[in-house]
C-alpha cells in the first residue's frame, strides 16, 4: 500500500551538501571496515572448524592484565569489553553529531529514523518472544536480534556492487546510529546484574573530569587517553558493561563548529579514531567471537530450537517488517511523501539489509547466555545464519533496481565544471549555468577544430599524388 503524496514534504530526498560530504566520508571508512569484518568472520569460522581449532580456543581463553585491578581478562574478553568500547565511543560521537548538526537535530526529520529504529528493534524482540513462548524456550535472548551492523551491511553493498543513492545510505547510517543508542541502553539496563558503587562513583567522577577538560578546551591525547583508560577500568569493575564508558565519553565531545573551525573537536577525533575502530577493533572482536563450530547438528539446531529460531526469524523477518513498517507509518500519519526518485520496494530492500545483525548481536548473545556456553555458541551460529540470509535477500532485492540506483548515484556525483561540488547542488546558481555555458562552448569549439583538421587531412589524402 502506498503512502499518500498530498504533502510537498518528502523524505529520503537529496541530502544537504555538508551532510552528504559527512555521510560519504563516514561510509567510505565503514565500507572498508566492513570488508575487513567479513574477512575476520570467515577467518574465525575456518579457524574454528579445522584441526587448528584447539589453538583458536586456547588463544581466545588466554588471560592477561593486572589482576590487582580486576582486569585479568581473556583475549576474548578484552576484545568484547575493551576493543568494542572504541566502537561505542565512535557511535557516541556519531550520535552527538547527528543530534547537534545532523538530521536528528530537527525533530521532524528525526522522527523517521527514530521510528524506524524503534520499530526495527521492537518487532524482532516480539518475534523472538512469541517463538519462545510457543516453543517453551528461554526469554533471555529477546534483545539479541534487535541490533543492526552497519559495517557488515555496507560490506554487503560493496561486495554486490550496488551504488545506493546517498539518501538511502544516509537513512541506513542514521538508522544504525539510533539503533546503537538503544542497544547501549538495553545493555546498560538489562545486562547489569550487580553494581560496585565505589567503582561506579569513580567512573562518574572520571567522566565529570573528562567533560570539564573538554569544556575548557584542553587538547592533547596524552591527557585524554590515560583518563579514558581509568574511566573504562572503573566502569568495567562497577558491573556496568564497559562499553558504556565509550559512548558516554563520545557524547561529551563538542560536535558543532565554531566560527573559523573547519572541524569540531568531535569530528576531528572521530576522523582519527574511526579507522582504528572499523579497521582493527571490530574485526578483532569478530575474529574471537564468530568462531563457532559448524556441523549438521549445529545448523539443524538453528532451525529447531526456539532460542535460535527466535533469533533467526527476529533478524530476517522482524527487522524487515519493523523498519519498513515504522517508515511507512511515519509517512502515513505525517502525510509526508516518499522521494519521487525512489519507491517503497527500495525502502523494503534497505529494511531487509538492516537484518544483518553481527557485532552488537554477538555481544548481546554472549551477555544473555553467559552461563550457558552451548547456547551461546548456538545463538552465535543463529546470528551468522540470519545475517547471511538477510544479506542474500537484500542483495537480490537491491540488484533488481541496481540500474536505477546507479543512475541516481551518477547524477549525484557528476561534476562537469570540476569545481569539487556536484552539479546537482548548483543547478539553482546562475554562476553555475554561466560556467556550464562556457564549458559547452569550449567543447563545441574543440569539436569544430577537430572536424576542420579531419577535413583537411581527408582533402590531402584524396588530392593528386
Amino acid at each position: 500500500m502506498a503512502a499518500p503524496r498530498t504533502s510537498n514534504r518528502s523524505f529520503l530526498g537529496r541530502l544537504s551538501l555538508p551532510e552528504r560530504t559527512f555521510v560519504a566520508d563516514a561510509l567510505r571508512t565503514e565500507t572498508v571496515g566492513g570488508v575487513l569484518l567479513l574477512v575476520a568472520a570467515v577467518t574465525a569460522l575456518i579457524w574454528a572448524n579445522t584441526p587448528l581449532k584447539d589453538s583458536y580456543a586456547s588463544i581466545g581463553d588466554f588471560h592477561f592484565g593486572p589482576a590487582a585491578l580486576g582486569l585479568d581478562l581473556s583475549v576474548r574478553h578484552w576484545a568484547a569489553d575493551g576493543l568494542l568500547a572504541v566502537f561505542f565511543f565512535v557511535a557516541g560521537i556519531e550520535l552527538k553529531r547527528e543530534l547537534v548538526a545532523g538530521d536528528l537535530r530537527d525533530p521532524k526529520a528525526a522522527l523517521l529514523p527514530v521510528a524506524a529504529a524503534l520499530c526495527g528493534m521492537a518487532a524482532p524482540a516480539i518475534v523472538y518472544t512469541v517463538v519462545n513462548l510457543a516453543g517453551d524456550g528461554s526469554l533471555s535472548g529477546w534483545a539479541v536480534p534487535t541490533a543492526t551492523d552497519i559495517a557488515f551491511a555496507l560490506a554487503v553493498l560493496a561486495v554486490i556492487g550496488t551504488s545506493l543513492p546517498s539518501a538511502l545510505r544516509a537513512f541506513l547510517l542514521t538508522l544504525a546510529v539510533v539503533d546503537d543508542l538503544f542497544a547501549i541502553l538495553i545493555i546498560a539496563v538489562f545486562f547489569t546484574h550487580q553494581l560496585n558503587f565505589a567503582a561506579l562513583g569513580g567512573a562518574v567522577i572520571g567522566l565529570a573530569v573528562f567533560w570539564l577538560l573538554v569544556r575548557k578546551g584542553v587538547r592533547g591525547w596524552y591527557v585524554y587517553v590515560p583518563l579514558a583508560l581509568v574511566i573504562w577500568g572503573l566502569m568495567y569493575n562497577s558491573g556496568i558493561h564497559a562499553t558504556i564508558a565509550g559512548v558516554a565519553m563520545g557524547l561529551m565531545l563538542r560536535c558543532h563548529r565554531r566560527e573559523g573551525e573547519e572541524q569540531s573537536p568531535g569530528e576531528r577525533i572521530e576522523h582519527g579514531i574511526r579507522p582504528f575502530s572499523a579497521g582493527l577493533a571490530v574485526p578483532l572482536f569478530a575474529l574471537f567471537s564468530a568462531g563457532v563450530s559448524v556441523s549438521g547438528g549445529t545448523i539443524g539446531d538453528v532451525f529447531t530450537k526456539p532460542e535460535t529460531l527466535g533469533v533467526l526469524l527476529g533478524l530476517v523477518a522482524g527487522k524487515a517488517v519493523g523498519v519498513f513498517g515504522g517508515t511507512w507509518l511515519v509517512a502515513r500519519f505525517t502525510r509526508a511523501s516518499l522521494s519521487e526518485d525512489l519507491a517503497w520496494p527500495d525502502v523494503f530492500a534497505v529494511a531487509c539489509l538492516a537484518g544483518i545483525g553481527f557485532t552488537v548481536s554477538l555481544l548481546i548473545g554472549e551477555l544473555a547466555f553467559e552461563d550457558n556456553a552451548v547456547m551461546t555458541e548456538e545463538v552465535k551460529a543463529s546470528v551468522l545464519t540470519a545475517s547471511l540470509i538477510a544479506a542474500v535477500l537484500s542483495g537480490v532485492l537491491l540488484k533488481i533496481r541496481n540500474a536505477r540506483y546507479r543512475g541516481l548515484w551518477e547524477a549525484e556525483e557528476r561534476d562537469e565544471d570540476l569545481d569539487g561540488i556536484p552539479d546537482i547542488y548548483e543547478q539553482d546558481n546562475p554562476a553555475y549555468h554561466l560556467r556550464m555555458a562556457e564549458i559547452h562552448e569550449r567543447k563545441a569549439a574543440e569539436h569544430r577544430r577537430l572536424a576542420e583538421v579531419a577535413g583537411r587531412a581527408s582533402e590531402e589524402h584524396d588530392g593528386p599524388a
